[in-house]
């Protein structure tokens, strides 16, 4: 008897561990935190080899695949740059773009 509860007490809580680590559609699953991971970290590597980006200022976050893009950039130029390297990158879904041109002063 002794058995059939600890089988039973290891069963539901081997299945809340998995209800646990399990995607929602605010919440990622463990897998898609690491591919997330990559992703982001493949954009910041795309970001500093490029000359027309400046890859401190431009902060890369990503969720399920969507990238967002924030910070501050000196051009329309860098900004679009910026985009169309994020689209590129494998994995990447969609791009969000939230920089803000840096208006500079005459």
């Amino acid at each position: 008897m002794k058995t059939q509860h600890f089988t039973t007490a290891c069963a539901a809580l081997l299945i809340a561990a998995l209800t646990a680590c399990a995607p929602t559609k605010t919440r990622e699953g463990t897998g898609e935190y690491i591919d997330d991971s990559v992703i982001t970290a493949k954009v910041k590597a795309v970001f500093a080899d490029d000359p027309q980006v400046k890859a401190t200022q431009v902060k890369v976050e990503t969720f399920k695949g969507t990238v967002q893009l924030s910070g501050f950039v000196d051009s329309r130029a860098e900004e679009e740059r910026a985009v169309q390297l994020a689209r590129d990158v494998k994995g990447v879904k969609s791009v969000k773009d939230d920089m803000v041109l840096r208006k500079t002063v005459p």
